[in-house]
């Protein structure tokens, strides 16, 4: 039994929505994090290390001596001795980019897909060789975001090429 045009056309609606709703928490995320980077740039690592024993003492992220409130003590060490350069940087130019993408790919320009995609597997890569040597417990959550936001990009491409070869417009927006 094979589906009709009709639930075939419903379907690549719904994925194409799903990849603008992908797109556009990629948006903010990206947004998110240059004005982190931002941020980062303007406060100082004693203030950080305020707020955080003041989120320790009140329990916010559970006990003091958790697994949660460790990691986060740990981070802020860590980024007030030495890791505010790459934090930062990190920050700022994912960003951009992410920015960047986003806006070329809700506008369906075509030749910003492989770009897109060879950006976010660097990003990817990056991301789990950090996680590695530093433990983190947010970098892999943000590598499996990218290789989602992948194959969702990869996938809208391919049906792109379909449109335009359908459409005997094959060249580029």
């Amino acid at each position: 039994m094979t589906a009709g045009p009709t639930a075939t056309t419903t379907a690549a609606r719904r994925t194409e929505q799903l990849f603008r709703v992908a797109l556009v928490v990629k948006g903010v995320d990206g947004a998110a994090e240059l004005l982190g980077a931002v941020a980062l740039v303007l406060v100082s690592g004693d203030w950080l290390h305020r707020v955080v024993a003041q989120i320790l003492a009140r329990d916010l992220v559970g006990p003091p001596d958790g697994t949660l409130a460790r990691h986060l003590a740990e981070g802020v060490d860590r980024f007030a001795g030495g890791d505010r350069t790459f934090v930062i940087v990190y920050l700022g130019l994912h960003g951009v980019l992410k920015l960047g993408l986003v806006a070329a790919l809700l506008t369906r320009w075509r030749p910003a897909y492989p770009p897109a995609v060879v950006i976010l597997a660097v990003f990817v890569v990056y991301e789990l060789v950090h996680a590695w040597h530093t433990h983190s417990i947010v970098l892999p959550f943000l590598a499996a975001l990218d290789i989602a936001i992948i194959v969702m990009v990869v996938r809208e491409y391919r049906l792109l090429g379909r449109e335009a070869a359908g459409s005997g417009a094959g060249r580029d927006r």
